[in-house]
C-alpha cells in the first residue's frame, strides 16, 4: 500500500492495480506537486464542499470516468455538472469491490461559492478498508471525544489528521486525538499552506512519538509512505 502525499490534504492511494484520490486540490494549490489534469484514478473521496478539498474534483471524474464518493449533497452538486457519484451519509459503510469506506463525523462546515455561498450539507471523514489495511482520514475537523471510538471499534493502521489549527485542530488536540484513535501510524495534514495554518510538523511529531510512541511520518508534497 502506497500513501502519496500531494500538497494541502490531498493524498492518493495505491494498493496493486487500485488507486483513490482523497480531496484533490491540486491546480490552485501553491504546494501541488501535480496537475489535476496528469492524474489517473477510478475513484475520488471527497470530505466537504470548500475550494481547498472539492478542489479538481470534477474534472478528474471526467477526464477519467472516475466515481467521487461523498456525502450527497456534494454529490448531487457534483452530478450536475456531469460527474459520476456514489452519495454516502454519516455512518454509512459501502463495499466498493476493492475496498470498503465508512463515513465518519467532522467538525467543520461545507460550502461553495460566495456570493451566494451554496451550503454542501454535512462535512465528513472516511474510514478506507483496502489491502487489509484500515486508514482514517479525519477531514477537516476538530477534536471530538467519539474519536476513541472510531479506534475502539476499528483499529487503524494510519490516521491522517490535521493540525494547521484556525480552522481545524491545531497539533495539541490532534495529539489528543492521536491518544484516542491508537493508530500504528500518523501522518500530519492540512498546515503550511497559507500562513494562517502554519506549524511545525517535526514538533508535532516528537510530541507524538515521546508521548505515545506511535510513529509519526512527515511528508512533503510528493513524498510517499508505504504501509
Amino acid at each position: 500500500m502506497i500513501v502519496k502525499f500531494l500538497g494541502h490534504a490531498c493524498f492518493f492511494l495505491q494498493n496493486g492495480g487500485t488507486s483513490l484520490i482523497i480531496d484533490p486540490f491540486l491546480d490552485d494549490n501553491p504546494q501541488a506537486v501535480i496537475r489535476a489534469g496528469e492524474i489517473k484514478t477510478d475513484w475520488i473521496l471527497v470530505t466537504h464542499g470548500h475550494s481547498d478539498h472539492l478542489g479538481d474534483a470534477i474534472q478528474i471524474a471526467k477526464q477519467n470516468d472516475a466515481i467521487i464518493i461523498t456525502v450527497t449533497e456534494v454529490a448531487r452538486y457534483c452530478g450536475v455538472r456531469g460527474a459520476r457519484t456514489h452519495a454516502m451519509y454519516i455512518g454509512g459503510k459501502h463495499n466498493f469491490g476493492e475496498f470498503t469506506v465508512k463515513m465518519t463525523v467532522a467538525l467543520h462546515g461545507s460550502s461553495i461559492g460566495t456570493n451566494p455561498v451554496e451550503y454542501l450539507g454535512q462535512p465528513c471523514g472516511f474510514l478506507i478498508f483496502i489491502g487489509g489495511k484500515t486508514i482514517y482520514y479525519a477531514g477537516d475537523t476538530g477534536l471530538f471525544g467519539d474519536m476513541e471510538l472510531i479506534g475502539r471499534l476499528h483499529p487503524i493502521d494510519l490516521a491522517i489528521l490535521p493540525i494547521g489549527d484556525n480552522y481545524t485542530m491545531g497539533p495539541e488536540d490532534a495529539l489528543e486525538a492521536v491518544k484516542m484513535l491508537k493508530p500504528r501510524y500518523v501522518i500530519p495534514t492540512h498546515y503550511n499552506t497559507w500562513d494562517i495554518i502554519t506549524q511545525d510538523p517535526d514538533k508535532f511529531k516528537s510530541a507524538v512519538e515521546d508521548e505515545t510512541g506511535i510513529q509519526v511520518a512527515v511528508l512533503n508534497p510528493g513524498d510517499t509512505f508505504e504501509l
